[in-house]
């Protein structure tokens, strides 16, 4: 009994000296994320609700874009990629779930061998007092199946915290996912406002090759009648042919941009199907941005910040476990015989053990603390990125806010400008026919009218993709 005690009092000193040398642990200081938000994106700005809160399906409402977002939604190679990147997390939550729990496997095993007379296993089997007639084998077999399990005892939560980070990285490819779907959404309306913006050009500058079309027909009248020179004919057919050339730009431009979208939605070129007409009549919606706070619930791509931020908190844990004592249950039970026809004899045959373990690290631990400082590292390094992605989505929010209100105002302007301009080609004609100015002043105003129109076009076209960017940096889109 006192022999017990003893061999009870020693393994408990040793326990505790395990456990105390893995005091030794370096002192980190891992990072805070700092979240504070300012309490509007511009002074003067308050509004409660928020348009990311509103689903794609209901904030577009043109039916042939609708249709592009939904098959992009489904058929994107990208998407789908990001797709199995997260039954790949899944799965490997099941594979931490299993690790802290029992092992049982299933074996069975044949072997034979035999001992050297000059060996103390010789020296015993030659010893034996074995009946005449029967000899000790010369070949010895053994024989053996049963049931084996191992069990690593989780006292520090090591294997339960790392199962955690796998959920927290499952969460957080899933918000990854959420956020390609916000960009891809967005990606697919921008290009379909800036293909509309492009049928658009190229209406407009068949209108503007029409007229100066007219207008060459003209000189040429005057010229046969000598009220202008060969210099002016020569100047209108110069510019007939510029926007001409023009036009096949804009035409491989639309080809580009369709080809685009269609990537965009994971299958090969062919027509874009859309609806051009009335694009300069559309108004951008008006949106709500709620408050700066709101970001970090409606952006994905903060979410997935702050999952990652609170994994890496957790690789903390599992990192520092691994200075303390690990503790192992062993066990088996089977049949073992030296001989096939015995194997299944019972009770003769069967055998069972049991055993526990513990081990520590003692010396040359370097590999575990440089896994600790990296854990470490990697929690500072993802708290700065958490509070990178906090600012940069309330950068882009208060840049898109500015941006859609100074296009506004610009749009107001250069409808103003274009109007003028339209006016102005008729007067300019009309004094030109009755030689009260020159031929000049006709192609200069076409000119300036063409271009202030082509500049309207892209203007109404950076207030719809404005719009699309708000929508995209308030966190809407993914829904």
């Amino acid at each position: 009994m006192t022999i017990k005690i003893k061999t009870v009092h020693l393994m408990a000193l040793g326990v505790l000296g395990l456990i105390l040398q893995a005091c030794g642990i370096p002192q980190l200081t891992p990072k805070k994320a700092d979240q504070n938000l300012s309490g509007s994106y511009r002074p003067g700005l308050t509004q409660k609700s928020n348009t990311a809160a509103v689903k794609w399906k209901e904030f577009f409402d043109d039916p042939n874009l609708l249709s592009l977002i939904n098959i992009a939604v489904a058929n994107n190679k990208e998407l789908n990629i990001i797709l199995q990147r997260i039954s790949v997390a899944q799965n490997e939550i099941q594979a931490r779930r299993g690790a802290y729990l029992p092992f049982v496997n299933i074996g069975a095993g044949a072997a034979g061998d035999k001992t050297a007379d000059y060996t103390r296993n010789g020296a015993v089997e030659n010893s034996l007092d074995i009946k005449p007639g029967q000899p000790f084998p010369t070949f010895l077999g053994d024989y053996q199946f049963g049931l084996f399990s191992t069990w690593e005892i989780d006292i520090w939560k090591k294997l339960r915290n790392a199962k955690q980070v796998a959920v927290l990285e499952y969460m957080a490819s899933i918000e990854g996912k959420n956020f390609l779907v916000t960009n891809l959404v967005a990606e697919v309306a921008s290009s379909y406002y800036e293909l509309v913006a492009l049928d658009n050009q190229l209406e407009n500058i068949r209108q503007y090759i029409e007229i100066q079309q007219n207008g060459l027909k003209i000189v040429k009248q005057l010229q046969l009648f000598a009220r202008t020179t060969l210099l002016a004919v020569k100047r209108y057919e110069a510019e007939v042919a510029k926007n001409q050339s023009r036009k096949y730009e804009i035409t491989q431009h639309i080809t580009v941009v369709e080809n685009r979208i269609n990537f965009l939605l994971g299958r090969t070129p062919q027509p874009i199907k859309r609806t051009s007409t009335g694009f300069m009549d559309t108004k951008p919606k008006m949106l709500q941005a709620g408050i700066p706070s709101q970001l970090l619930q409606n952006r994905p791509d903060i979410r997935k910040a702050e999952l990652e931020l609170s994994a890496a908190n957790l690789n903390i844990d599992v990192a520092r476990a691994n200075f303390y004592p690990s503790f192992g249950i062993k066990a088996g039970v089977g049949f073992e015989a030296f001989a096939l026809k015995y194997l299944v004899n019972t009770p003769e045959s069967l055998a069972a053990y049991i055993a526990g373990e513990m081990v520590a690290p003692l010396v040359n631990k370097n590999a575990i603390i440089a896994e600790y400082k990296n854990a470490n590292a990697k929690q500072i390094q993802a708290a700065y990125e958490y509070e990178q992605s906090i600012i940069k989505a309330y950068m882009e929010v208060a840049n898109q806010l500015s941006n859609i209100d100074n296009l506004d105002k610009n749009y107001q302007l250069k409808s103003k400008q274009v109007g003028s301009l339209v006016q102005s080609i008729d007067v300019s004609i009309q004094l030109f026919l009755s030689a009260r100015t020159h031929y000049l002043d006709v192609l200069l105003t076409q000119r300036d009218a063409l271009d202030a129109k082509r500049d309207l076009i892209d203007t109404k076209q950076m207030q719809m993709i404005a719009m699309v960017n708000l929508y995209k940096s308030l966190g809407g889109g993914w829904q």
